[in-house]
Formats: structure tokens, sequence, C-alpha cells
């Protein structure tokens, strides 16, 4: 399975499991199940309000605790200083960890203006050891050049929008470029998208015998992004993650790219104006 790596050497497997509305005791059974089914990142955030679920089952698990990567997010609400530390502190006790793993910003919200204050506080965290890696979630690259700028301090992961209609190549380039890890969310589109039936990812999944979801997930982990799935069945939960060992072609990832639309958000969300509290 392949890695990816950030500018300082932290390092993450090729897919993780997302955990968005997987909340209370039938959250914490799925995530433990898809940890034991060898998932080693996990992704939740404060305003998923399941952060007690996930630090449940990485607890519950059996896992070995130093090679799991449990994240969690900062919500817009809390971007002041003295509140960002606050919340940090709060997603903490809630997971019941020592320490949670990788904690990003979940959107910069530019408009309000406030992300550089809350990355100085996520900053101090790590220094005080709440947490061990620090990132970003949905920033441009004007946003990250600011935190660079006036904190000396770059992100090693930044979590974005990132699926066939949407493949964001200069994105992937500009963090290549930094040293910094691509994470994607919605890797395969929601259900209400036609994603699954495009012609292309059936044509490519057929000929290989794998699923369209496969494809799709196979696409993120060529191009160099960390595709964060989430299913509560353990049996597609594995399929996903068995997708990072299919290895597609030059031409599979070229045709599925070309899916790509000149604005393929599936819900209007442009970092450059959006605003998430």
């Amino acid at each position: 399975m392949t890695e990816q790596r950030a500018h300082n050497g932290f390092t993450l497997p090729a897919i993780g499991f997302g955990t968005y509305r997987l909340n209370g005791a039938a959250g914490a059974a799925a995530v433990a199940e898809a940890v034991r089914g060898g998932y080693r990142l996990i992704d939740s955030a404060f305003r998923y309000e399941n952060e007690g679920a996930v630090g449940r089952a990485a607890r519950d698990s059996g896992a070995d605790r130093a090679s799991l990567v449990v994240t969690s997010k900062l919500p817009g609400r809390h971007h002041e200083y003295d509140a960002a530390l606050r919340t940090i502190e709060e997603s903490v006790y809630r997971t019941g960890l020592d320490a949670i793993d990788l904690y990003l910003i979940h959107w910069p919200n530019p408009v309000t203006g406030l992300y550089v204050e809350a990355w100085r506080a996520l900053i101090a965290a790590r220094e005080r050891g709440l947490v061990r890696q620090i990132g970003v979630s949905n920033f441009l690259p004007e946003h990250i050049e600011r935190l660079d700028r006036e904190t000396g301090v770059l992100p090693v992961v930044n979590q974005i929008e990132l699926h066939p209609f949407f493949p964001q190549p200069d994105a992937l380039d500009y963090h290549r470029e930094r040293g910094i890890i691509t994470e994607a969310w919605s890797p395969v589109g929601r259900g209400r998208d036609p994603l699954m039936f495009e012609g292309v990812v059936v044509e490519i999944a057929t000929a290989r015998g794998i699923t369209p979801t496969q494809a799709i997930l196979a696409w993120h982990v060529a191009r160099g992004a960390v595709p964060l799935p989430k299913s509560q069945d353990p049996a597609r939960q594995r399929e996903n993650l068995a997708a990072a060992g299919i290895e597609l072609s030059g031409a599979e990832v070229d045709a599925i790219t070309a899916l790509g639309r000149a604005d393929g958000r599936l819900a209007g969300q442009d970092p450059a104006v959006y605003e998430e509290f």
C-alpha cells in the first residue's frame, strides 16, 4: 500500500476512512470494524459530533494505538485563538485518547478572516502535546501561503473536495510542490450523483473485474491523493480498502480525469467565499 509523505516526514496510508454521520454506538461499531479490517487513518470533525464514537472505536478495535491516525477538525465558529484551544481540548477529551494524531482547520472562512489566528492555536496545541500533527481542510493556495508567511509553519495535510467530476489537478500539483499531503473528501461523489454510472468508470471496472467504486478509489491513489470513503458495511469497507492495491494504467487515469467539469463541486462550496461555522 503506497504511503503519502509530507514535508516533515509525516506519512499517511493510501486510503483512509470517513466517519461523517457515523454516530453513537452504531457508529463506534462501524468505525471499530473498519479498523479491524485494516484502516489506519480515521477522519472525524468537531462538527460531526462523533469524536466520542471514533475514540471509543479506536480503543475497542484492538489495534495498536501507535498505528492509528485519528483526525478531527476545528469548526469555523471557534477560530478565535482562545476558543480554538478550548475546542481542541474538548476534542481530545471527547475522544478519550491521549492526543489527537492529526488536527485540521475545517474551512478557512476567509470572509471572517480568522484562520491565521486559528492556525496559531493549532501550533500551540501541537506544542502542548494535545495534537501530534496539524493541517487544514478546504484551503486554497493563497490561504496556505498566508499561513506560511505569517507563522512559518506549513500544514502537513490539506483535505479538499476531490473526485472525477472535480479532479483539481492544480491543487494536487501545488500540494506536491509544497510537501503537503492531499486528502479527498466525497472521493466517489455522493449518493445522488451519477458518477458510479459513468461509462468510462463502468468500462474500466468491468474490464478489470472490480467495482466502479474501486476504480475511482484506485484513480485517487494513482494521482497521489488519499481518499476517505465511508461505509457501515464491513464487506464494502474491505472492498474499498483493497482498491489501494489496484494499479490503473496512465490511460485509465486520464480517462477518468477527463470526466472533470468546469466547476464540478457537488454543492458549490467554493473556499474562496464559502463560510461554514
